[in-house]
């Protein structure tokens, strides 16, 4: 019996190119950065993973088929 359980992979979140854009949003406070999707016209943001080095960005690219990923302060 464990006190911590580790928490199930997260379901892929659709992305959709015609209604979302992918971003990073950086912390200027901390330099946290997150990948996710922001919502073209209402500017909803969907996070989809922390990037805590260049292996999480590859990944993130690689499973959503991105090239260039803008990044928001």
């Amino acid at each position: 019996m464990g006190l911590f359980r580790r928490k199930a992979q997260a379901s892929l979140v659709t992305y959709d190119p015609e209604t979302q854009k992918p971003v990073i949003k950086c912390s200027i406070c901390n330099g946290e950065q997150v990948a996710g999707f922001k919502n073209k016209s209402t500017g909803e943001f969907t996070e989809v993973i922390l990037i805590r080095n260049k292996d999480d960005l590859d990944s993130f690219k690689k499973m959503y088929n991105l090239e260039e990923i803008s990044k928001e302060y």
